[in-house]
């Protein structure tokens, strides 16, 4: 079996690619920037863009499945229109690319922010609304983006089966995503307090493991949360601690001291060309989604998320083997996946 992957680069794309190899898969990687994630993966590479349709024609020719994983996650609006050109209509692109090339299974990984967060009393699952008119761009964007693949797939007969994964973390973080730099930041001491609210948690590894049984036995046109663990990021230091044994920050910053400093973050992200460090939507982010339920995906799919601490463990654990702590910490670890 032939996987045509976009995304292949990121952290749940590297993470799915190793899992297809294991699995016998023939892996073909779509790759926009750097590919250092992919170095010594048996698996053939080619550069894309999914916002130009001609760049997909190679990566689709011959594949059995298309997993579209490649998308621009943003915490600071629409970043000039490129957060919608990349994850709407990129996604349709995608979808008109895999039909074209004869492929009949696509995977599409959409995300938990693609669904309203209120009532944030309720328990979010497949059948909440979509985030269709989130003033957050990134919700907005992957709502859209989700409606344009289930689009092409009822013109074209494309089987679309849709995945949303939570908040991202645990090994194979070679591009550093954002909680993975705030372990490493606790690891280091150089977070001086900690920041209310918190989210639902999910390791890379069950989301790939998700997602492959999407492409195996998902249902077309059909949703599929997979979700982990929720958490304060209170909770998550605490993990951290027992992990590394480094003492947490013992402060949390009222909310309403981070909103008042949420312009001078970024503004300095803007004058250093960065993504800022925090913004209001991200702010927000750590408020929404306390309950989530991924009943659908463990009856259909098999899906099972391990437990919190394993995941954070071997996180430290794989950056340990990555050079990424301080000499000494963790000695002997790089048992990670």
């Amino acid at each position: 079996m032939l996987a045509a992957v976009t995304g292949a680069n990121g952290h749940i794309g590297n993470t799915l690619v190793r899992l297809l190899l294991d699995r016998g898969w023939t892996v073909r990687a779509g790759v926009h920037g750097a590919a250092d994630a992919l170095d010594g993966l048996d698996c053939e590479r080619l550069a894309i863009e999914v916002t130009d349709p001609d760049s997909l024609r190679p990566l689709m020719s011959g594949a059995d499945v298309v997993f579209h994983l490649a998308a621009v996650i943003s915490i600071d609006g629409d970043r000039g229109g490129l957060v919608t050109r990349v994850n709407v209509e990129g996604a349709e692109h995608v979808a008109r690319a895999a039909h074209a090339a004869g492929v009949r299974r696509m995977v599409h990984m959409c995300s938990i922010h693609a669904f309203e967060p209120h009532p944030a009393d309720a328990v979010v699952d497949e059948d909440r609304d979509r985030a269709f008119e989130s003033p957050r761009a990134y919700d907005r964007s992957k709502a859209l983006g989700e409606r344009a693949v289930r689009a092409v797939g009822e013109e074209t007969g494309l089987e679309v089966v849709i995945v949303h994964p939570t908040g991202v973390i645990g090994p194979n973080d070679y591009a550093r995503s954002r909680m993975g730099r705030v372990l490493l930041d606790l690891a280091w001491r150089r977070l001086p307090t900690l920041v209310p609210g918190g989210f639902d948690w999910v390791d890379a590894r069950d989301v790939a493991q998700g997602t492959l049984a999407a492409a195996e036995r998902g249902r077309p046109q059909t949703s599929y949360l997979l979700s982990g663990h929720w958490a304060s990021v209170g909770e998550l230091a605490s993990i951290a601690t027992g992990i590394t044994g480094v003492p947490a920050p013992r402060m949390t910053t009222p909310r309403w001291l981070i909103n008042m400093a949420v312009p001078f973050s970024v503004g300095w992200g803007r004058l250093r060309r960065q993504e800022p460090l925090f913004t209001f939507e991200s702010i927000e982010a750590l408020r929404n989604y306390p309950q989530i339920s991924h009943a659908r995906a463990t009856a259909e799919l098999g899906y099972a998320p391990r437990p919190l601490e394993e995941t954070i463990r071997d996180a430290y654990a794989w950056f340990a083997e990555h050079g990424a702590l301080p000499p000494g910490l963790l000695a002997g670890a790089g048992e990670g996946g």
